[in-house]
């Protein structure tokens, strides 16, 4: 772009084209400066994602939080403390607003809502069985990841992320990513309670003995 002039301080926000360019090759001129704004299009909806991201994750590092069995193990005015303080960063969170728009052809858009029902229906069915549920989701996962997945794959569902766009497909391997971990996290918080549970019945048998 450097035979255009992007002036800042311009009232327009397009190139202006020189008066050493015109009328010397000024489309190839045109065509090479869109193709360096484009490079810098892509960059911005890169880091535009990289912000959805960002904030998925720190709202889930809230909830962890707040969730955490180890809250238990405080007195309640400090849990009503770290509750307050949580409650206010995820406002805080929420006030950030990111969208990144997806551009779909009908068979994409369709593809997408079949892929999110299909989570949507185990997700529906966590308490009935958690374990199935997450053997489920791990199949799904299995058919979104390059790596050899540890179990088998849901074919049907491959083929249906197959047909979303890339986008859609970074985005639906991400929310199961975050489903299994959210389904790790309660398994260990229902081990620690049965544990705890144990070991109370435990001690009221030794003291009745």
């Amino acid at each position: 772009c450097s035979q255009f002039q992007l002036g800042k301080s311009s009232a327009s926000p397009y190139p202006q084209v020189s008066e050493k360019s015109k009328g010397s090759g000024v489309f190839p001129s045109f065509v090479s400066c869109l193709q360096i704004v484009s490079l810098e299009v892509e960059a911005f909806r890169d880091a535009a994602s990289a912000m959805e991201q960002e904030k998925e994750i720190l709202l889930e590092m809230i909830h962890n939080i707040q969730n955490s069995q180890d809250m238990r193990h405080i007195s309640e005015g400090e849990r009503e403390e770290l509750n307050l303080t949580a409650n206010r960063l995820m406002g805080r969170t929420l006030t950030v607003e990111v969208s990144v728009e997806t551009i779909r052809n009908a068979q994409q858009q369709e593809s997408l809502l079949h892929a999110t029902k299909m989570i949507d229906e185990i997700v529906s069915k966590l308490l009935d069985d958690l374990e199935d549920a997450k053997m489920r989701l791990m199949s799904l996962y299995g058919a979104c990841t390059s790596d050899v997945p540890a179990g088998p794959i849901d074919q049907k569902f491959q083929s249906v992320v197959i047909g979303c766009a890339i986008e859609d497909q970074k985005k639906i391997k991400r929310r199961l990513e975050t489903l299994l971990r959210n389904l790790e996290n309660s398994e260990k918080s229902i081990t620690l309670l049965e544990h705890q549970k144990s070991s109370v019945r435990q001690s009221c048998n030794s003291k009745q003995d």
